[in-house]
């Protein structure tokens, strides 16, 4: 059975985490990636260490499933090429400062003219409009933007940035979906388009509560550590070697929690913790008395006494905890493949399970311009021609002149 977007060809102009994300994604679902890149540094990723013989272990993990071409689309040559590549492509993706690629001649208005079907998308930091349409961004700027910031850490701490790059997976993710829906729409309408979003906008997008707190009461939402806003107990708790996640936001786990984990049937009758809103309004010394208990005791102690009531609860592990747990490894969430200069290497596995062919590995990802002669043959160009090209600075492969001796 073939991946569902097999046939599909995606030029690919994204750099670093956003874009490239969205399109390793494509990649995944079995869409023919080709990433066209500028030389000789190609994507900004590519400089990241750690390095493996010369090769970006964190550009490696999230290019797989992608074909590169070294090309300079700023010579009337390379660009000839890019065109003829857009001219048959199905979904184009560009993460450019708003404008660039309307002065390269590459844009959306350039290639339908030739492409009417294709599904173009833009991410950028602002968007393309707006009075910061201009502006470049990245993912701090808009999580400081965001609120998102101001919502992270503790209370009464400086702000604090989510851990991970979340307005850049956000913005992938979105234009992700975008890009699939606007494909699904071609195929039933025949009609392609164009699609842009924005690392701020894409981040704001994952505020739902906050904002339906903010519009509905006028509430700001602020640092709480790891506390919920609307729930309690439903934070991680201190252990006596660690932290302990709880989640007893209903009356049952609650119950179970007191009876079971804690023996602590008091708690119950306890008019400061009797209901929701008095736990929230005494939420500080729920903490404590928490903490007193949980202190006596590890953390493994106290999963086992959690799954024993049936209440959500888990260790906040450290990455390497987690990439090594058991679960983990029965998900096949660390996989392994061979990279052609790095070797064997390990790499975050597919977080969709199916029961028909969706997602897959393929192959690793490439180096600067590994596929650019191949390419090239591929719109019908001769190899005296490519020749050319390589020694004149339009195409570019790392590791040709290495090859070829």
């Amino acid at each position: 059975m073939p991946l569902p977007l097999e046939g599909v060809t995606v030029l690919d102009l994204t750099t670093v985490m956003a874009g490239p994300y969205c399109t390793m994604v494509l990649g995944d679902m079995g869409a023919t990636v080709i990433k066209v890149e500028n030389f000789p540094e190609g994507d900004g990723s590519r400089r990241f260490e750690p390095k493996i013989n010369g090769e970006s272990y964190c550009f490696a993990v999230l290019n797989r499933n992608k074909k590169s071409i070294g090309i300079n689309i700023k010579d009337p040559r390379g660009k000839a090429i890019f065109m003829k590549l857009a001219a048959k492509a199905d979904i184009i993706t560009e993460n450019f400062r708003p404008g660039v690629v309307k002065k390269l001649g590459i844009d959306y208005a350039a290639v339908s003219a030739i492409n009417p079907g294709v599904i173009y998308a833009s991410m950028s930091g602002f968007g393309q409009t707006g009075p910061y349409g201009h502006k470049g961004g990245f993912d701090i700027v808009a999580q400081g933007m965001s609120g998102v910031m101001m919502m992270t850490g503790h209370p009464g701490g400086r702000p604090a940035k989510v851990g991970i790059a979340m307005n850049d997976i956000a913005s992938g993710v979105t234009a992700l979906y975008s890009i699939l829906g606007a494909y699904i729409g071609k195929l039933r309408h025949g009609k392609g388009q164009y699609l842009e979003t924005s690392l701020l906008e894409a981040g704001l997008a994952w505020t739902h509560w906050e904002s339906g707190a903010f519009f509905g009461g006028g509430e700001e939402p602020l640092a709480t550590g790891t506390r919920h806003r609307r729930s309690t107990p439903y934070q991680a708790y201190k252990t006596k070697d660690g932290y302990v996640t709880v989640g007893a936001n209903n009356n049952k786990l609650w119950s179970n929690f007191c009876n079971i984990t804690c023996n602590k049937p008091e708690w119950l009758t306890d008019p400061r913790f009797a209901d929701l809103p008095s736990r929230l309004k005494n939420i500080d010394a729920l903490e404590v008395e928490i903490e007193k208990v949980f202190a006596t005791q590890p953390t493994a102690h106290w999963v086992e006494k959690l799954d024993a009531a049936q209440v959500p609860g888990g260790p906040v592990y450290t990455y390497k905890q987690i990439l090594s747990d058991a679960h983990i490894k029965a998900r096949d969430m660390v996989i392994e493949y061979d990279h052609p200069k790095i070797g064997r290497m390990k790499s975050i596995g597919i977080p969709v399970k199916s029961s028909g062919e969706l997602t897959s590995v393929r192959q690793p990802a490439p180096w600067l311009g590994q596929h650019s002669a191949e390419t090239a043959r591929s719109i019908g160009m001769a190899d005296g021609d490519i020749e050319t090209l390589f020694a004149e600075g339009v195409l570019y492969d790392k590791y040709r002149d290495a090859s070829a001796a």
